[in-house]
Parts: structure tokens; C-alpha cells; sequence
């Protein structure tokens, strides 16, 4: 029991850990350069796992945990609608509207209507896996910006580390319960989740480049990289 309390821990900590992130977002009233397709992209892959959990005996705990992703990245998307910029509010939108109301939507339909039995979960098994893995690669998006503006502003180190975290901790988890469909995508988080960290080691003390303010000019990186 608490080594399953400490699982549930970790995991509710992954979906917790932008949470400074998103403060800084109200407080600056603005998203200035973080990125929101990770946080589609994961609020996309919770609702998928949850659904799975539901549907498959015996992995009640995917879909709890999955659920409470779900709450949780839907509250983190309305900070990122009312305070990012215009041009990139539509393109926003149109992801969310795309991914997680009009794929999610059809693929429950699909999977409900045309599918049934084992057919159906394995169907959604690998579903569930390629877009697990779009999710642990979407943070490739920060990891260009830490590259090209040398610093990890953008990448905000316990979101990288907890991922990291996730990944390892349901590799172990679909290992011992021998649900592939778990195992592969998360063991590929756990290998971005390591080169993320070893993008962090290296950048943290260097010095910044200069970066593309919002309207496209170039100007000085005004704060000062994590240390």
C-alpha cells in the first residue's frame, strides 16, 4: 500500500509540477515564449489513458490518475487562452477544437461502434502508445528554444525532471503488470525525460542569447537564466 501511495504520489506531482509556470503566466499576464502544445498534447493523452482504464479490467488505476490529469490540464488551458498573443491564440484553439474535442471524439466513437472485445482495447492500446509518445516529445519544442536562446527559461526544470520521473515509474508499473501498451511509450519518456535533464545540466549557467519577442524583432534576454 505505500508503495502504491507513493506511485499515485509521484504521478499527481507530474500533472502539479507547471503549476509555477502557470502562476508566472497570471502574474506577467502573459505566456511570453512557453509553448501549449505540451499541455494539449498531455490534457489529449490523459483523456485517451482514462478511457482506456475504463475499458480494460483490472487497470482502474490508469484511468483515476489519467482522470485527475484530465481536471487538472483543463485548468491549466485557461490561463494559456486569456493571456497569450493574439496571433497565437488561434492556432491554440484550433489544436485544442482538433485534437482534444474532435479526435478524442471520434476516437470514442470508433472504438465504441466499430470495435469490440480485445479488438478494441488493443486498437486503443496503440493509440494510447503513439500518442503517449507524442506527448513525452512534444517538450522537443522547448528544448529548440533552450538551444537556440541558451537558456532554460522556457524549460522549467521540475516539469522535465518529473516527466522524467513519470516515465520511469510506469515503465516499472506496465513491466510488472505486462501491459506493453504502457511499457513502450513510457520508456521512451524516460529516455527524453534524461536527455531534457542533460539539456537543463548543460544550459543553466549560460549565459542567454538574444530572443524573439513577440512581434518577431530580436531583443536582450532581460531575465536572467536559472542558476
Amino acid at each position: 500500500m505505500e508503495s502504491l501511495s507513493l506511485f499515485v504520489g509521484v504521478i499527481v506531482l507530474v500533472f502539479l509540477a507547471p503549476v509555477g509556470t502557470f502562476w508566472r503566466i497570471v502574474k506577467n499576464r502573459s505566456t511570453e515564449e512557453f509553448e501549449s502544445l505540451p499541455y494539449v498534447c498531455t490534457l489529449l493523452n490523459s483523456s485517451l489513458w482514462t478511457y482506456y482504464g475504463i475499458i480494460k479490467e483490472g487497470e482502474i488505476l490508469v484511468a483515476t490518475v489519467n482522470g485527475f490529469g484530465v481536471v487538472v490540464e483543463a485548468i491549466y488551458m485557461l490561463p494559456c487562452s486569456w493571456y497569450m498573443p493574439p496571433h497565437d491564440e488561434s492556432g491554440t484553439v484550433g489544436l485544442v477544437s482538433l485534437l482534444d474535442v474532435g479526435f478524442l471524439g471520434a476516437a470514442v466513437l470508433v472504438t465504441r461502434l466499430a470495435l469490440k472485445g480485445d479488438t478494441r482495447i488493443d486498437a486503443l492500446g496503440f493509440l494510447c502508445s503513439a500518442l503517449n509518445i507524442v506527448m513525452y516529445g512534444s517538450p522537443l519544442a522547448a528544448m529548440k528554444t533552450v538551444v537556440t536562446t541558451k537558456s532554460v527559461e522556457f524549460m522549467p526544470f521540475f516539469l522535465s525532471f518529473f516527466l522524467f520521473l513519470n516515465g520511469g515509474i510506469w515503465t516499472i508499473y506496465a513491466v510488472l503488470v505486462r501491459d506493453y501498451f504502457l511499457a513502450v511509450p513510457n520508456g521512451t519518456g524516460f529516455v527524453l525525460g534524461t536527455a531534457q535533464l542533460v539539456l537543463y545540466a548543460i544550459y543553466r549557467n549560460a549565459k542567454p542569447s538574444k530572443k524573439f519577442s513577440i512581434d518577431g524583432s530580436q531583443e536582450e534576454h532581460l531575465i536572467p537564466s536559472s542558476s
